[in-house]
């Protein structure tokens, strides 16, 4: 197939900005040019001549030789009304916004189908590691038991830290955020809102159904502490924040990100510092494991230029999930089993545990472990954040409850 000539306007000049910038520079199978750069700030020093640069959207969104816009900005409402604008004005776009996309993927979807355009964004989900292009191509006919992994390297660089060097959270947290791994505010990262988005996307992908952000529970590391990682070396596990979609029953999938304990058998057990992986269970590829950077501009740089080079052979995603029309419906009535770790004892019931098979009173910590409805960690989520506890999800296989 005849590939198009590829005139970008691009959105955002930042770290994936400059790291597209770079691998398209030093790619020697693909050349695009990059027409037009829009960025927020005109008194910021570039490494680029001021030529490039324009302060006003509508220069890239009303040129007629820019047939594909690259958002890259930090703002999801504006990028939302950057996307669906170009796309409305029938311009392809690749973006790295998994905010934008998870909140309005419904939508993203309807107008790429209006207008006959494409929308890709390999870079929104884990970094360097192709998962969307594989569970759209590879398992587009696969029936998928259940797919998990670590989805953000800034939490699981932070993580690493703490267990293999003893470090305290904040610690970790300031040398993720010297090193580029992790935002000025890392909010979005370390709360599980980040890997949340991811999840709701990848979704999509590998059963068809869209569930928006809200409607997933979500719980990250701020709550993790050294008490947690030392029963977990006691134990020989390792704590990852874990995304977890999977079928319940025949007709149901539920979805949840939480701190995870992982046995040394499990694939993502040695998945350490900004590396992300993910887990997909099928019926007939069985498990396969997908493994590479999750952060950093470089590796998110180069999943952006790859959607780039898709869109020159005029790719799109074809949803084949959603077309498939499975017959799932998504569900929170589901037991999971967690670990429980409080310091108060007032807090000693703060989750209504349905069944707790393991209970530890200590002089410095105790804990709690047993089966819990997930509706109840939906519940009680401000109470965990506001309080000195934490729930780690053991990995035990979600059950109907």
């Amino acid at each position: 197939m005849k590939r198009q000539n590829v005139k970008i306007g691009l959105f955002g000049y930042g770290v994936v900005g400059q790291g597209l910038h770079d691998v398209l520079n030093e790619s020697k199978g693909f050349h695009a040019d990059i027409k037009r750069i829009c960025v927020k700030h005109r008194n910021k020093k570039r490494r680029l001549p001021m030529h490039y640069f324009t302060w006003d959207k509508q220069d890239i969104l009303d040129d007629p030789e820019i047939n594909l816009v690259v958002e890259l900005i930090d703002d999801a409402e504006e990028a939302f009304d950057i996307v669906s604008t170009a796309l409305s004005q029938e311009k392809n776009v690749v973006t790295a916004n998994k905010k934008m996309v998870a909140e309005h993927l419904d939508e993203l979807i309807r107008i790429q189908e209006k207008n006959n355009v494409s929308l890709l964004y390999e870079g929104a989900v884990c970094g360097a590691i192709p998962i969307i292009r594989n569970l759209e191509e590879y398992y587009d006919n696969e029936l998928l038991y259940s797919l998990r992994g670590i989805f953000n390297g800034s939490t699981n660089y932070i993580l690493s830290k703490m267990f293999n060097e003893n470090r305290d959270y904040e610690e970790a947290l300031h040398e993720a955020q010297k090193l580029g791994f992790a935002e000025s505010d890392p909010w979005l990262d370390v709360s599980g809102t980040d890997a949340n988005y991811k999840l709701s996307i990848i979704m999509e992908h590998a059963y068809g159904l869209y569930i928006r952000p809200e409607n997933i529970f979500h719980l990250g590391i701020t709550n993790i502490n050294s008490q947690d990682m030392q029963f977990a070396r006691e134990k020989g596990y390792r704590i990852k924040l874990v995304p977890y979609a999977g079928r319940v029953g025949k007709n149901e999938l539920t979805g949840f990100v939480l701190p995870r304990f992982l046995t040394a058998d499990k694939k993502l057990f040695t998945v350490e510092n900004e590396y992300n992986g993910v887990v997909v269970e099928a019926a007939f590829a069985e498990k396969q494991f997908f493994y590479g950077k999750g952060a950093g501009g470089h590796p998110t740089g180069s999943a952006v230029l790859s959607d780039i080079s898709a869109n020159s052979f005029f790719y799109a995603y074809e949803y084949k999930k959603r077309k498939q029309n499975l017959g799932l419906s998504y569900t929170t009535d589901v037991i999971l089993e967690v670990y429980f770790r409080y310091q108060d004892k007032k807090d000693m019931d703060l989750l209504d545990f349905d069944k707790i098979t393991e209970s530890y009173t200590g002089p410095e910590y105790s804990y709690r472990i047993g089966k819990i409805h997930l509706q109840e960690l939906f519940e009680k989520r401000e109470d965990i954040l506001n309080k000195d506890v934490s729930v780690i999800n053991t990995g035990f296989k979600p059950e109907k409850r």
